[in-house]
């Protein structure tokens, strides 16, 4: 099992110091996301600052970019690093394609993210092969590619491709289509056992690929204090008030709780919503343990189910290297 880490820098000049104390704590990769930077800016620091710390989004907001554009982003960052990048995608939601980014939401989701994945194989191709460019889909047509405007060949041009998912249709179409699925770290291991997996194995089935091909990368919330207990509180609540992720709770039979906090949230009552998730609550969607006791309760947990992990806290060098130190090599050893 590999630890990951999540950088969330205030500036992206504060990105060299950051991946090069990960690679050098023992991280296997470091993870950005779509939030308050772009996500693909501070990785060419991270390849230029890094020998073998992989690295990728988790993630990057596919349906906000054209997929020539994600096409170019993603083989200058493989190219430049030899191979040690990944594509995280994610739909985002409509309100959020729409109003945030300007953009067409899809009829549907699944089936355009389908397309936006095929395409970029298909652009990659092209520039590797120098075969002509024709995907025809009924969200995206991809038919011309001049010399001009064709990267040359690389090295590594098999860019791995990890989609982000709660719900069955898109964790089935990471079995289908993707290399990986990025799990939100919304999730308990019983949502992982019985809608996640099983959807993924099915997908994988209905493609002829190999059932345990997609490799399974889960944000994890962790508590080993009271303060981070409080966190963690705030998070999943923050997230179970979306309807998007209703069926996580529904699973648990909190469909209730979830309707709550989504009243909660409408009205802006943000400092309220903690309050709901109770103790059973937390121990079920965050791994409560001292620090010395984590890397086994995390063991425990994900045994079986996920491949890679990323603790949903802040990685700040210098403030707790000896904990970040041996999680990472308790986690390789298994």
């Amino acid at each position: 099992m590999k630890l990951d880490a999540a950088l969330a820098p205030e500036s992206i000049r504060d990105v060299p110091p950051l991946a090069s104390a990960a690679e050098r704590l023992g991280f296997d990769a470091v993870w950005t996301s779509e939030t308050q930077h772009d996500p693909f800016l501070p990785l060419a620091l991270v390849a230029e600052h890094t020998t073998h710390l992989h690295f990728g989004t988790a993630v990057a907001i596919g349906f906000a970019r054209s997929p020539t554009v994600l096409a170019h982003t993603a083989w200058d960052l493989a190219a430049v690093s030899g191979g040690r990048f990944v594509l995280g995608l994610g739909t985002q939601v409509r309100a959020h394609i729409e109003r945030r980014f300007g953009m067409t939401w899809p009829e549907s989701p699944s089936g355009g993210m389908r397309e936006l994945i095929l395409s970029l194989r298909a652009v990659w191709k092209t520039w590797q092969t120098g075969e002509p460019l024709r995907f025809r889909g009924d969200v995206y047509r991809l038919t011309l590619m001049t010399p001009f405007f064709s990267p040359p060949p690389i090295e590594n041009p098999a860019i791995p491709i990890y989609l982000a998912g709660v719900n069955r249709a898109l964790c089935r179409l990471a079995g289908e289509v993707a290399d990986g699925l990025h799990v939100h770290p919304l999730h308990s291991a019983e949502y992982l056992r019985q809608v996640v997996v099983p959807a993924l194995r099915e997908g994988a089935a209905s493609a002829r690929r190999d059932p345990a091909g997609a490799i399974v990368s889960a944000s994890v919330f962790t508590a080993s204090d009271p303060g981070q207990e409080d966190f963690a509180r705030s998070q999943i609540a923050f997230y179970a008030s979306t309807p998007s992720y209703r069926p996580v709770m529904e699973l648990h039979g909190w469909g209730a709780a979830a309707d709550r906090l989504s009243v909660l949230a409408r009205r802006g009552a943000w400092a309220e919503m903690p309050a709901v998730i109770d103790e059973d609550m937390l121990t079920t969607f965050a791994v409560v343990a001292g620090e010395g006791d984590l890397a086994q309760a995390l063991r425990t947990r994900y045994a079986g189910l996920v491949d890679r992990i990323t603790l949903y806290l802040p990685f700040r060098p210098g403030e707790r290297d000896g904990f970040w130190r041996s999680l990472a090599s308790d986690l390789a050893a298994d």
